[in-house]
């Protein structure tokens, strides 16, 4: 059996990944690009928002300096570097991460493309533009992003594969001493 952290796959073997990584920062691009035309920073009560959903779904437009749910907030460019840390990680892990798998690179393209997409926006204007608000009641989400998104989606279908695949995995016999 050969071990996977020493098998070297073509750059082909990951095509679903960069386009896929791709996708996701052209869509986070572009609706943020749509958002700062048609809503002025800053906009996150009404009559400034666009109520897609009254007292639901509404489209704002906020600055984030920190990580979700506002974490770290002010520490944009370090965030940008945790980023460039990840991205540099996932790269050099891609063997132990099983990235020639389809499932994985379905994950992973979701997830480099929102850290690419976040990580642009912290080096362009020092912090994330959110836009996409939920509420419900006296309920109240944090703003996100599509690139927010993408991570957390990515990470769920990883995570989910990762269980499937370690439930459906046979149990080898250890060899007798």
């Amino acid at each position: 059996m050969r071990n996977p952290e020493t098998v070297k796959y073509p750059l082909s073997t990951y095509r679903l990944l960069f386009a896929l990584a791709v996708v996701i920062f052209a869509a986070d691009q572009l609706t943020k690009i749509l958002i700062s035309h048609s809503i002025e920073l800053g906009s996150f009560y009404p009559p400034h928002i666009i109520q897609v959903i009254p007292d639901f779904f509404h489209l704002v437009h906020v600055s984030n300096t920190g990580a979700a749910w506002s974490l770290f907030t002010g520490y944009s460019m370090w965030l940008a570097v945790i980023g460039f840390g990840a991205l540099i990680a996932i790269w050099f892990m891609r063997n132990t991460l099983q990235l020639e798998l389809k499932t994985n690179q379905w994950a992973f393209g979701m997830i480099v493309g929102g850290i690419i997409g976040n990580v642009f926006d912290r080096l362009r204007l020092g912090y994330v533009i959110d836009f996409l608000d939920f509420q419900f009641g006296g309920w109240h989400f944090p703003s996100f992003n599509i690139a927010d998104s993408a991570i957390c989606v990515g990470v769920a279908i990883y995570a989910i594969a990762s269980l499937v695949y370690d439930f459906g995995k046979k149990k080898e016999k250890a060899p007798a001493p």
